[in-house]
Parts: structure tokens; C-alpha cells; sequence
């Protein structure tokens, strides 16, 4: 018990990371810079995750780490840094949170992996909430942000229907750690083309692209694949919701950013449309190792039902 316990306690560093890295980034890092700003991020934890876990990939994995490196990495991680700087952290959280639903309707679309009538109606709960908590919002709301968000949700949705599919790759740590040199690598020539040469930074800002290759990906993707092969997937589900609640918490604590009746029961909305699409049954409660390393997932992972037989697979937090 007690030894499960610290499991929990580790595995729950990923999702306050991920959670705090929308303030981070919306409050310490330069707005004008989301090419280097997702470079430095991918660069330095793919290497730190290389170091774990030192291996190459073989035959076909290397043109897929490329490819899902280009979604899971340099077109995500560019579309959340956006997302954080044009919306409020409260805001953008929340609306990431929504994620594991737009992955599950998007599986159905594209590999017509039908959902359970509890996952759909998750789903429709979940961006119900997401509404609410937008439209009821005082302050206006970025629509370029929202639009950042939407195309983040879909671009790594794509990217791990992809890595579900293909479930013969190497360990997962060195599969994500391929995909975010990959997709470093492709995004060091458009920053250095688009934005120029990147400015000395700050010491805060050091500071704060070191919390976000460090801490929020290489340190919370080990602690969440980690947690994926020694807690039962509904354990690990249930701590991914600690990342919007970490968001909100921290924008309305640090940011002063105001919250009314409606848009907590928007949040609490979002909460309970992940919550209903997470694995449920015997085989939900199984241990998530077999899951992680079938999925082979990119960036952070959280169980998933994948169709009528409710077969738990691994998808991801932002």
C-alpha cells in the first residue's frame, strides 16, 4: 500500500507539471518566439530522455519517430505555446483538458474504433463544459488562441491514432525521446528562418525554459511512464486531472484571473466528461504497462478505452 502510494505521489508530478507549464509559458517565456520557444523545449528533453534510455530505433521506427515527431512535437508543442500566450491560463487548460475527447472522436473518425455510449456521452459533456466556460467569460477570448488549442487537439490527436496503430516500437521513453529530437530538429531551421536568430535571454526566462524541457517533459513524461507501468490505468486516468486543475488553480491564485459560478461549473463539467471516458471494468483495472508499451505514445499518455471491447490504450495529456 504504502509502496503504491508513492507511486501516485510520483506519477502526479506529470499532471501539476503540465498544468503549471501554461503559466510558465504564458508569464516567463516571449511571446513573439513560439518556434524557439517549442525548439528549446523539445531539444534539450529529447536528449535528457535519450540519456534514460539509450536506444536507436530500427527499421520503419525511423521515419515514424520522424513523422510523429512532427505532429506529436514540433506542430503541437508551437500550437500549445501559442495557445498559452493568446489565452488565459485558466482558459487554455481547461480547453486542453478537453483532448483525450477530441482524440476519442477523432479515433472513431479515422479508424472506426466506436466508442461506448458512456465515452460518447463523456465527450459531449466535456466540450459542453468547454463552451460554458468560454461564452460565459466577462474578459473577450482570443480567437486566434482558440484556434491554436483546436489545431493542437487535432494535430497530436492524429499523431497518437497514429502511435496506437503502430504497436511494435521499442520502449516507450526511447520512442518519445526520438520523437522530440525529430521534432526539435525540424523546428531549429524554421525558428533561426522565421524568427532569427533567438535573443539573449533573461535569467528568468532561463529559468523558465529550464521548468519547461526539465521538468514539464522530460522529468513529467518519466514520472508518468513510470506511473503507467506500476498503477492500475483508472489510478493514472483519474491524476490527469490534476493538469487543468492545476491550470485554473494557478491562474486564478498568481494571475488574478477571475472565475465565476458558471465557469467552474464549466470546469467541473470538463472533469466529469474525462472522467466517464476513462477505462472502467476488470480490464480497465489492469495494470497499464501492457497498455503503455503496446501504444508506444508520444508526449505524456493517459489510458484510454479503444472500442467496444473497451481494450485500455494510451493517449495524451498536454
Amino acid at each position: 500500500m504504502e509502496a503504491s502510494f508513492r507511486w501516485v505521489l510520483l506519477t502526479a508530478v506529470a499532471p501539476v507539471a503540465w498544468g503549471a507549464n501554461y503559466y510558465v509559458t504564458r508569464e516567463f517565456l516571449p511571446a513573439d518566439r513560439p518556434l524557439w520557444g517549442a525548439a528549446l523545449r523539445a531539444l534539450p528533453a529529447g536528449l535528457l530522455l535519450l540519456a534514460l534510455r539509450p536506444r536507436r530505433p530500427r527499421g520503419a521506427w525511423w521515419w515514424r519517430s520522424a513523422l510523429l515527431g512532427l505532429l506529436n512535437t514540433a506542430g503541437f508543442f508551437v500550437l500549445l505555446y501559442v495557445a498559452s500566450q493568446s489565452l488565459a491560463t485558466s482558459v487554455a487548460s481547461t480547453v486542453m483538458a478537453a483532448s483525450p475527447l477530441a482524440m476519442l472522436l477523432l479515433a472513431w473518425l479515422l479508424t472506426a474504433a466506436r466508442p461506448a455510449r458512456a465515452h460518447l456521452l463523456g465527450a459531449l459533456v466535456g466540450l459542453g463544459g468547454v463552451g460554458l466556460m468560454l461564452l460565459t467569460r466577462a474578459e473577450p477570448v482570443s480567437l486566434p488562441g482558440l484556434a491554436a488549442s483546436a489545431a493542437a487537439m487535432l494535430v497530436s490527436s492524429l499523431g497518437y491514432v497514429l502511435a496506437g496503430r503502430w504497436r511494435d516500437g521499442p520502449d516507450v521513453l526511447a520512442t518519445t525521446a526520438w520523437q522530440l529530437l525529430a521534432g526539435g530538429l525540424v523546428l531549429l531551421p524554421l525558428a533561426a528562418a522565421f524568427e532569427g536568430a533567438p535573443a539573449a535571454p533573461t535569467g528568468r526566462e532561463l529559468l523558465a525554459f529550464g521548468y519547461v524541457a526539465g521538468v514539464a517533459t522530460a522529468l513529467a513524461f518519466a514520472a508518468w511512464f513510470a506511473g503507467l507501468r506500476r498503477l492500475p490505468a483508472g489510478t493514472v486516468g483519474l491524476l490527469g486531472l490534476l493538469n487543468p486543475l492545476t491550470g485554473v488553480l494557478l491562474g486564478t491564485a498568481l494571475a488574478g484571473e477571475g472565475l465565476g459560478p458558471l465557469q467552474i461549473a464549466g470546469l467541473l463539467l470538463v472533469l466529469a466528461g474525462v472522467a466517464l471516458g476513462r477505462p472502467r471494468g476488470a480490464r480497465a483495472d489492469r495494470p497499464a504497462a501492457a497498455a503503455a508499451a503496446a501504444a508506444s505514445a508520444g508526449p505524456g499518455a493517459r489510458p484510454e478505452p479503444r472500442g467496444p471491447a473497451g481494450a485500455a490504450r494510451v493517449s495524451p495529456p498536454p
